[in-house]
């Protein structure tokens, strides 16, 4: 599993609050409220009985625990808009609840989500994270273990804080920590050279040179981003946990990728329930220096920008079955270059013998292909190669129904949105001049 394709969403449009919740509900206007309320019992009930008593049809509800107060909880609800005046209302809500925020309407199907146009943008929404953190689940390896969860406080504390442009703390790891990690690397640089894509065994032993991947010693995220970022302009953000599908992808267009940075419980090394240092660096790190399947990353984030929920979750599904759990073949063999099996062992072995089903990587079918997230996969998509997907996502995207296409300026570090023609010219002069480059390097070459 990822750092990110989780189901619900918070950012922040135009500096102010604006949460937007991905469903279904398109032809209903919708309205957000976030409320908080002190942990007493029956507080909450109080609160929905207001909904209850004025009409308001309550459409979706979900908590966290108060960033402000340890003794509040925060509510976000979504209810139905009828247009009618909601003031007196919110004012009843206000004398239940200790702050009322209207966050947002969603007017119709029509509107187009926000999404980033420059790559500080991701400072808005990197922290809002939809599970895990340090507040673990109860079935979590760590969850009775104190010094474990004061310790992964410590490395949400670290992505909490970190914003664009800032290197990346440097972590000291403990000597369980790095006991988990050499268990883990050694276990699976026994399977790559056999099992792992030809790119992947080409790149390995560059991060082994360059950034300190061997038993013994976790690599540091500024580190191996400084490395990638030479190699094909990616670069590392930490974040504390998942992600909603849109805000992870929005990352993949700048050739961000949101990586955590602790690692998982030491009691079970060769499990996690979750993304961890592990996953990332061992799983996705090596082919985001390979540059066709750093293109190819991107231009799954690309087309998610500004496009509607359920392609958004069409696009995740791509992401699931390619960047995460994709085979390839080469030389007439499987090879596995998908992140979640690369940094599991078990699995590893198991997507090339003759156990799943293997279909041909087509966007438009492996989009609606069911996955379990918690077990081995039952089907796996494979592709002739990275450049053959690149064109097959591309065919895709094209699909996606929005009023505009993008694209990514490397030297500002922007998306441009192409819906007029003056910006159709820029990128057309731009285009040409390359070709012109590129005609007059194809003329020197002996």
């Amino acid at each position: 599993m990822d750092a990110g394709l989780a189901k619900k969403r918070k950012v922040d449009d135009n500096d102010d609050d604006c949460y937007l919740k991905e469903n279904h509900d398109h032809d209903i206007p919708q309205l957000s409220l976030m409320f908080s309320l002190n942990q007493e019992v029956g507080t909450l009930a109080r609160a929905l009985k207001l909904f209850e008593d004025n009409n308001v049809n309550l459409l979706h509800i979900e908590s966290r625990p108060s960033k402000s107060s340890k003794n509040e909880y925060e509510f976000l609800v979504t209810c139905e808009d009828t247009g009618k005046n909601l003031a007196p209302f919110i004012e009843k809500l206000k004398a239940k609840t200790s702050t009322v925020h209207t966050l947002a309407r969603q007017p119709s199907k029509d509107a187009i989500p926000w999404f980033p146009r420059r790559i500080r943008d991701l400072d808005r929404f990197a922290n809002q994270i939809l599970s895990y953190g340090h507040e673990l689940d109860s079935n979590h390896p760590g969850f009775t273990d104190p010094v474990y969860r004061a310790r992964r406080k410590e490395f949400a504390d670290i992505a909490f804080k970190y914003k664009h442009g800032e290197p990346i703390p440097r972590v000291t790891y403990t000597e369980d920590e790095i006991k988990t990690w050499t268990t883990i690397f050694n276990k699976l640089t026994e399977l790559y050279p056999t099992h792992a894509c030809s790119q992947y065994n080409h790149i390995f032993p560059l991060l082994v040179q360059n950034c300190g991947f061997k038993a013994g010693n976790i690599p540091q995220l500024q580190d191996v981003s400084n490395f990638l970022k030479d190699c094909t302009g990616f670069t590392l953000r930490p974040v504390a946990g998942l992600l909603s599908s849109r805000d992870f992808l929005a990352g993949l267009a700048f050739r961000v990728f949101h990586s955590t940075q602790y690692i998982r419980h030491g009691s079970a090394p060769m499990y996690t329930p979750e993304p961890d240092v592990c996953h990332e660096l061992l799983g996705h790190v090596p082919l985001f220096a390979d540059p066709v399947f750093a293109q190819f990353s991107q231009e799954i984030g690309l087309a998610s920008l500004g496009s509607p929920d359920e392609y958004v979750e069409k696009l995740a599904t791509c992401y699931w079955f390619t960047v995460e759990f994709g085979l390839c073949r080469q030389n007439n063999q499987l090879k596995a270059y998908g992140a979640g099996l690369l940094s599991s062992f078990g699995e590893l072995q198991y997507c090339l013998s003759d156990k799943p089903k293997v279909l041909p990587f087509e966007p438009s079918k492996t989009a609606e292909q069911k996955y379990p997230i918690t077990e081995f996969q039952p089907v796996y998509f494979e592709s002739d190669s990275f450049e053959d997907a690149i064109e097959k996502m591309k065919t895709f995207a094209a699909s996606i129904p929005r009023p505009f296409s993008v694209h990514y300026n490397p030297y500002t570090q922007t998306v441009e949105v192409l819906d007029k023609k003056d910006k159709l010219k820029d990128l057309a002069t731009n285009i040409k001049g390359e070709l012109i480059t590129l005609i007059d390097a194809i003329n020197k070459v002996q």
